[in-house]
């Protein structure tokens, strides 16, 4: 507490005046005067500067951070240098780019296919990838009608172009949640328990567990029944595809 000497009234100067008027508990029992007035005002005009700054930092965080999660997805990755260390892997192509620039959201489109069949790929699917903090990130997935008739557009210069948001479904409690660590420099999750269901070789439900990396993506995708058992997906460890 600090005397001002023209008024005789004690103010509640803290050790900041910029953050004084932040906590109104602070101005409790102190009279009413011209110069408590200014102060007051000084201290809340600069806390709400000092917020409106901390939330502009936040959002380039955030900025940040998503946009190198989406840089880092881009791109076409293989599986094959697995399949040669492991048998039980297959050599599986993964092809991911953005599309529709001018929509709101950002998309991305994936293709995956047996490196025996690129033109034939056994998944095709939309990503939404949007900014849950500043370091968590939902990917929600959708699936498209006749994705046969756009096998191979993310080598299109308007992949999917044809399309729009309004032609997707959304394959329910599939999204997978992404947080980005910067101990392991890498964006790590999954989907959630057993959210994401799945009729797939007798399946009850799917998982997926993802790591994303600067030059790889590794992909754990499993069935499962209603007792638990695995019935599908591979079963030492996720798919490891590297950027090529």
């Amino acid at each position: 507490m600090i005397t001002c000497q023209f008024c005789y009234a004690p103010l509640p100067i803290a050790s900041n005046l910029f953050t004084v008027g932040c906590n109104l508990n602070n101005w409790k029992g102190v009279p009413v005067t011209l110069f408590s007035k200014t102060v007051m005002a000084i201290g809340i005009a600069n806390c709400a500067l000092i917020t409106s700054v901390s939330q502009a930092n936040a959002a380039d965080l955030t900025q940040e951070n998503q946009a190198r999660l989406l840089g880092w997805m881009q791109g076409h990755f293989t599986s094959e240098q697995q399949s040669i260390d492991d048998k039980d892997f297959f050599n599986i192509h993964l092809n991911m780019v953005q599309i529709w620039p001018s929509e709101k959201s950002t998309w991305l489109y994936v293709e995956q296919a047996a490196a025996t069949h690129l033109k034939e790929p056994y998944r095709q699917r939309v990503y939404e990838i949007s900014a849950i903090s500043e370091t968590e990130f939902a990917s929600k997935v959708y699936t498209f009608a006749n994705p046969k008739d756009y096998a191979g557009d993310y080598l299109d210069t308007n992949p999917l172009g044809k399309l729009s948001p309004k032609d997707l479904t959304e394959k329910q409690g599939c999204t997978v949640y992404l947080t980005w660590s910067a101990d392991s420099a890498a964006y790590i999750g999954s989907t959630k328990a057993d959210e994401c269901k799945s009729k797939l070789r007798g399946a009850s439900y799917a998982t997926s567990e993802v790591t994303v990396t600067a030059d790889s993506i590794m992909s754990w995708d499993r069935g499962f029944d209603a007792s638990g058992e695995q019935v599908w997906g591979a079963v030492k460890a996720g798919y490891d595809f590297i950027k090529q």
